[in-house]
């Protein structure tokens, strides 16, 4: 499929990110995969097609932000059709014992970063009728114990994609929600190193009294089961040309289980989730 239509996607060194990048790019679509460092576009390109441009893009950072838009710009004449808002991180642990700067990096990064860039792309989609898919997570859609800041962020994603789906639709312009359970990504090793780091400052009878929530919370990282990232490039790619796109996608069993949990009371949905943590404590 041939199509030059410019594309522009945020947190491309590695998973969701680096998948969509390399999928939209053998579609035919003009990429710019934002990156942080160099040499994370010069390992991309490396995979890629030459209508693949890396740049370098810090969705924290207003200058690096600013200086990206001037770039695409100037290079697609003012257009873009797609806005793939990708870039995130991961952050797990019990609120009592989570750093606030911890917590404001991850806002910063997976609400402020997102809504930065989409607010000054969007002139751009304006003039191709474009769209704006915005990538969520199974904690877009159900709140876990233990993880209350990345769901707090995900559910800020479905709740910001929901909000601009109708703010942006008398523009002819579509704001669609991809939301993927596990991938296989290095987004697993290093929310790992960041679990271990925080661990080591908590006081041991913190730690103790959560112990049986830490244990819940390992085991289900070790069970669950990772899909490649790939998938969620197919999806985001229909999404991104369907002339019947939906306004969701969910992406693994993981993440359509999920849609199904938060349906249920929450009274029920909380007895369930504290019988699993009680028995991860045994």
């Amino acid at each position: 499929m041939e199509n030059s239509k410019a594309v522009v996607i945020t947190g491309t060194s590695s998973g969701i990110g680096k998948a969509c990048a390399l999928y939209l790019d053998k579609m035919g679509f003009k990429v710019y995969a934002g990156v942080r460092k160099p040499a994370d576009g010069d390992n991309l390109k490396k995979e890629a097609s030459d209508r693949l441009t890396p740049i370098i893009l810090d969705v924290t950072n207003s200058e690096s932000i600013a200086a990206a838009v001037s770039f695409i710009e100037k290079d697609t004449g003012g257009e873009v059709f797609g806005l793939i808002n990708n870039a995130g991180i991961g952050r797990g642990g019990a609120l009592e014992v989570t750093p606030v700067a911890e917590i404001r990096k991850l806002m910063e990064v997976n609400v402020i970063g997102l809504m930065a860039v989409t607010q000054v792309f969007t002139p751009m989609l304006r003039k191709s009728k474009g769209r704006i898919i915005n990538i969520g997570s199974t904690s877009s859609l159900l709140a876990f114990p233990g993880a209350s800041v990345y769901c707090a962020s995900k559910f800020a994603v479905r709740a910001i994609t929901d909000s601009l789906r109708v703010e942006l639709k008398p523009f002819d312009m579509k704001v669609i929600l991809v939301a993927p359970g596990a991938i296989e990504s290095e987004i697993w090793d290093k929310g790992k190193a960041y679990k271990e780091k925080l661990r080591k400052t908590i006081k041991p009878e913190i730690a103790q009294l959560y112990s049986p929530l830490i244990k819940f919370g390992d085991k289900l990282n070790e069970r669950v089961k990772k899909i490649p990232a790939s998938k969620v490039a197919r999806d985001v790619a229909h999404a991104l040309t369907s002339k019947r796109a939906k306004s969701y996608y969910l992406v693994g069993n993981d993440a359509k289980g999920a849609a199904k949990a938060a349906k249920l009371p929450k009274g029920i949905m909380d007895r369930i989730l504290l019988k699993r943590i009680q028995k991860s404590g045994k």
